[in-house]
C-alpha cells in the first residue's frame, strides 16, 4: 500500500464513522453544532498521530501480552496532553466537548488503529494513517454538526443562517435528531456506493486483532 493510499484511505473508503460506524458515540454527542465537530475531530486526530507513532516506535518492546493495557497508556498520556492544551488555549470548548475529552481514551477508533495498524507499521505509515483516520473522523463530524446546527437552531459556526426563512426544529439539537442525521448520511454513502461502503463482517476468533494474546484460540478452533 503506498502512501496516498494510506493517507486518503481514512477520508474516503475507511472513513471511521460514515464507513466502519466506529467512534459514534462522540459523533452523536457532541455534533450540536459544527465547530464542536471541527474540534472533537482535530483533538481526537492530534491523540491518533501521537499515539500512532509511539506505539509504531515501541512495537517490538512491547510485551505481546500486555499490548492492550500498554497502548491504552499511551493513549491516555496524550489525551491528558490534549485536555490540558484545551483548558489552557481554548476553555470554551472545552466546556463543550466536557466528559468526551477523557473519553478519547477508549475511543476504538484510536485503540483499533493502534493495534490493527501501528503496530504492524512502519513509524511514517502510523503518522499517514493517524492523519488520514483524523481528518476522516473530523469532516464527519463537521458534516453532522452542519447539518444538525443549521436545521435545529437556524446557525452555522454560531453565524445566524436560516433562522429567519425557517423555523428551526429543535429536535436537531437532541439525541433523536443526531441518530436520524446520522443514519441518513450512512443510508446515502451505501446508496451512492450501491451497497459497497458498508459490509458485513465475519465475526470469530480466527479474524480478531487480539485473538493471539487473549489464550482462546487452541488446537482445533475456539473453546
Amino acid at each position: 500500500m503506498n502512501k496516498l493510499n494510506i493517507l486518503s484511505n481514512g477520508v474516503i473508503k475507511e472513513n471511521p464513522v460514515l464507513i466502519l460506524l466506529l467512534g459514534t458515540c462522540p459523533a452523536l454527542a457532541v455534533t450540536t453544532m459544527a465547530v464542536n465537530g471541527i474540534g472533537m475531530g482535530l483533538a481526537t486526530m492530534m491523540v491518533l498521530i501521537c499515539s500512532n507513532v509511539v506505539i509504531a516506535l515501541l512495537k517490538n518492546i512491547i510485551p505481546d501480552k500486555v499490548r492492550i493495557p500498554g497502548y491504552i497508556v499511551v493513549i491516555a498520556g496524550f489525551v491528558t496532553i490534549v485536555g490540558f492544551l484545551l483548558k489552557a488555549y481554548a476553555p470554551s470548548l472545552d466546556k463543550s466537548l466536557g466528559i468526551f475529552i477523557p473519553l478519547i481514551v477508549v475511543n476504538c477508533i484510536i485503540l483499533g488503529r493502534a493495534e490493527m495498524f501501528a503496530s504492524r507499521n512502519s513509524v511514517v505509515d502510523a503518522a499517514l494513517d493517524g492523519v488520514g483516520m483524523g481528518i476522516g473522523f473530523t469532516l464527519a463530524l463537521f458534516l453532522m454538526g452542519s447539518i444538525r446546527e443549521l436545521l435545529g437552531s437556524g446557525s452555522w459556526m454560531g453565524i445566524v443562517m436560516t433562522a429567519e426563512v425557517i423555523e428551526p426544529m429543535t429536535i436537531f439539537m437532541l439525541a433523536p435528531g443526531g441518530f436520524f442525521v446520522f443514519g441518513c448520511l450512512v443510508a446515502l454513502i451505501n446508496k451512492l456506493s450501491n451497497g459497497r461502503a458498508i459490509k458485513k463482517k465475519e465475526m470469530g476468533c480466527a479474524g480478531c486483532p487480539s485473538a493471539g494474546g487473549c489464550g482462546q484460540i487452541k488446537e482445533g478452533g475456539c473453546h
